[in-house]
């Protein structure tokens, strides 16, 4: 019973706060509709029925953040850190390759499910005719994540400092950049923002902190954040040399092609130059 009138108590005090950071939104929408646009706001049951829906739902999952998502990401850090831990000896970044299969893991599945990602590979594949696809997106955005926590973890097991690594990742995307196609770019670039979802965000945040904490001589305030920054520039690499891969494909495939046509014409014109 306590257990029950403890949720229902923080749950009570999650949405006055969500409500509160909502009622901004929703003062500024009706402003413009009554005061600026001067017109009635249409369906307003609907409206407000689904305003409801949105502050349940956020109060909700923020809950679920605090009591799941957060705690079984800090656990499974400590997890995979006691044995390099408990040694007693200096830290040596091989001792910890679990942890980066476990972030390059936890990385691409919880980026691959994320909703965000999903809807902008859709709208990319409806919108570029099915050039670009969805699937191919997905998979691509989501091995930058990979590969981004991964390395992240690397930086918090090495103490590295992170400036290094986003600096030397922003080189390489400014190069991918002058080099890839002007219609892939601005696609590649909002990859880098979709990764930093309701989905990929706590799972990242509560792995970095928890690593941190866990890591000796490491600070989780100093060396537990960063892992959103590896998470979103990376993406833009992945999507970027993705589609340097599929244009070399396709040049290759157009080549093959010509090459065929321009044989099978020279054969054509010596079978007419010399019959049987």
């Amino acid at each position: 019973m306590s257990a029950l009138l403890d949720f229902a108590a923080d749950f009570l005090g999650t949405v006055a706060t969500t409500v509160f950071d909502v009622l901004p939104i929703l003062a500024i929408l009706v402003v413009f509709q009554v005061v600026v646009l001067r017109r009635r706001v249409q369906n307003l049951r609907g409206i407000v029925v689904g305003f409801l829906c949105v502050l349940l739902g956020l109060a909700l999952f923020l809950i679920g953040l605090e009591r799941a998502l957060f705690p079984i990401g800090e656990t499974m850090a400590r997890q995979l850190t006691e044995a390099a831990a408990t040694s007693g000896a200096a830290v040596d970044w091989r001792d910890y390759t679990l942890v980066y299969a476990f972030a390059a893991a936890i990385g691409f599945a919880a980026t691959l499910a994320a909703p965000p990602l999903l809807a902008v590979a859709l709208k990319a594949q409806k919108v570029s005719g099915g050039a670009i696809s969805a699937w191919g997106l997905r998979i691509a955005v989501a091995v930058g994540v990979a590969v981004g926590v991964s390395l992240g973890c690397f930086r918090i097991v090495t103490g590295t400092p992170l400036p290094w690594y986003i600096v030397a990742a922003y080189v390489v995307v400014i190069v991918q950049t002058f080099r890839a196609s002007r219609t892939i770019i601005p696609l590649a670039y909002d990859s880098g923002g979709v990764t930093t979802s309701t989905v990929t965000v706590p799972v990242v945040a509560a792995l970095g902190l928890g690593l941190a904490a866990n890591v000796p001589g490491r600070s989780p305030l100093i060396d537990g954040f960063g892992l959103i920054a590896f998470a979103s520039v990376f993406p833009i690499m992945s999507v970027l040399g993705y589609a340097a891969v599929v244009s070399l494909i396709g040049r290759l495939g157009k080549g093959g092609n010509a090459a065929g046509t321009a044989g099978s014409n020279d054969q054509t014109k010596g079978t007419e130059l010399n019959p049987s």
